[in-house]
């Protein structure tokens, strides 16, 4: 081992989190042990007293400083959270500069542990400039969230203390946003046992780690999911990333769908309601044993944070089933004739129907959306495609469309009177109040909205579908306003779920821009 790594090793030893953060701890993920083949334990960092891990990093930075010290942090949660507390245990001023989408149960948490907010800017990147900015003309010290090896080597306390509380161990999974929790963990690991395998897991839409390691240095990335915020991060550090090219045995990215899963998964065993990013590592985990078949290791998982707003849940909810293969979700035509809904659930083979969408629209074909309960997962899944085929049905398997999963199960029926030049588009935009009007203030008048949907999932971001009527001799017009906007957005023009269920049959005269 180096030097570098041999003092970040003996830093994280003699590293005192007491009084402030606590020794959290193992739990066996029983069920879950038992679904994979393998013992599954938790290490449990919702237990600290902001219900996240960020807390011993920001406390190990700022014991650090003189007392009385000034100290600016940026931040949209938890690393907020564990700057506050720590500074009001230590007798530090804190200033917490938090971007405006910024749910209200964060910031009065953060207020109520005595921080100063401050909030500017609608997206991370510019309340960390800000607080940059604060800094110089303060003359304070900056905290940054990941990015430090103070910050890291407090993180790393938690393999301390995992490697003391299992005798044995095969694989840890850490969750990764801008890596410090891995780099910390994963130094103090491979320092005592190097066999020890360390995984690192990333959403699938924020995996800055995976870019890195394909490009062999940091690099940033074009744009980050909103579903997973703890770990939404274009751009990982330059320390944690060194240490993690050095420590990392692997990276496995997730879906949000799998996710979802894994809180269920962690409430089971826990009774413990994770935030996304908190149950991460463990969807992580539970990836890497099916895609590994590995069975009879000891594997432990990283909670990392538990704070949740209540209203994502409903969103969480939905979503589980299908990340859990528990659910399937289908475009069926079926004859526009009486008795065909029951034949269509008679071919089902009596499988529950979890819900069944369909409006009148004229004509021989009937298009309905159907969701379908599995008891077996993917096996159970081929059976319906192979009976549906058997019995002669068309259909479209949409569980991984994500236009049907976030818009259409929640709008199927609605078709225009006339055939229309129709642009279909699902925006994502920073979610506060106002959001939504500021929203439909900036497209603008210039051409005619035909169909729009917007759900309020309790995220950062809001989600939005729009239909746009525009002639083909203004789509570059309409394709520059759009560039102007500067929202992300994707084109679902070409969706299945567009033409089957919110377009006029295809036998009518249409144009698509």
């Amino acid at each position: 081992m180096v030097a570098q790594e041999l003092d970040y090793f003996r830093a994280i030893i003699q590293a005192n989190m007491e009084p402030l953060a606590r020794v959290t701890e193992v739990s066996e993920m029983a069920a879950l042990s038992e679904q994979l083949g393998n013992q599954v334990w938790l290490k449990r960092e919702d237990q600290q007293p902001v219900y996240s891990f960020k807390l011993r990093g920001a406390y190990n930075k700022l014991r650090q400083l003189p007392a009385g010290s000034h100290v600016v942090t940026a931040s949209a949660g938890n690393h907020a959270q564990g700057v506050a507390l720590s500074a009001a245990h230590l007798g530090h001023q804190a200033t917490i500069v938090m971007p405006v989408t910024t749910p209200e149960i964060k910031v009065n948490a953060v207020r109520k542990l005595g921080g100063q907010v401050v909030l500017h800017g609608h997206h991370f990147d510019a309340a960390n400039a800000y607080a940059q900015t604060l800094t110089e003309q303060q003359g304070a010290v900056f905290v940054p969230p990941f990015d430090d090896k103070d910050v890291i080597i407090g993180q790393g306390t938690i393999a301390r203390e995992l490697m003391q509380q299992l005798d044995t161990l095969d694989v840890v999974f850490i969750p990764v946003g801008g890596g410090g929790l891995l780099a910390g963990m994963a130094v103090y690991i491979k320092s005592l046992r190097p066999d020890i395998r360390i995984v690192g897991v990333e959403a699938e839409d924020s995996a800055c780690l995976k870019a890195a390691l394909a490009a062999g240095h940091p690099v940033e990335l074009e744009r980050v999911g909103s579903f997973a915020d703890g770990v939404a991060v274009k751009l990982i550090g330059k320390e944690t990333f060194r240490l993690a090219q050095k420590y990392c045995d692997e990276v496995v990215t997730v879906t949000a769908d799998e996710i979802c899963a894994a809180v269920q998964d962690i409430f089971v065993a826990t009774r413990a309601i994770a935030e996304p990013s908190g149950a991460l590592a463990t969807a992580g985990l539970k990836k890497w044993c099916r895609t590994t078949g590995e069975r009879g290791l000891q594997l432990a998982a990283v909670l990392s944070g538990a704070n949740l707003n209540f209203d994502r849940l409903r969103y969480i909810a939905e979503r589980t089933a299908l990340g859990a293969k528990n659910e399937a979700l289908f475009g069926v035509t079926i004859a526009e004739e009486k008795g065909s809904f029951k034949r269509f659930c008679q071919s089902l083979g009596g499988r529950a129907i979890t819900e069944f969408n369909y409006r009148y629209a004229g004509g021989d074909d009937a298009q309905i959306f159907v969701g379908v309960a599995l008891r077996n997962g993917q096996q159970e899944l081929d059976e319906v495609k192979q009976g549906l085929s058997k019995d002669g049905y068309q259909f479209v398997d949409l569980s991984d469309n994500e236009l049907a999963k976030l818009h259409i199960r929640y709008m199927v029926g609605g078709k225009p009177a006339v055939a229309l030049q129709e642009r279909l588009l699902r925006f994502e935009f920073p979610e506060y109040p106002g959001a939504l009007a500021r929203f439909l203030e900036m497209l603008g008048n210039n051409w005619n909205i035909t169909l729009f949907h917007y759900r309020n999932h309790g995220a950062a971001q809001g989600n939005v579908l729009a239909a746009f009527e525009i002639a083909a001799k203004d789509q570059d017009q309409f394709a520059a306003h759009l560039e102007k906007l500067g929202y992300q957005y994707q084109d679902e023009t070409d969706n299945a779920c567009f033409k089957q269920y919110l377009q006029l049959p295809a036998s009518l005269p249409r144009m698509v821009g």
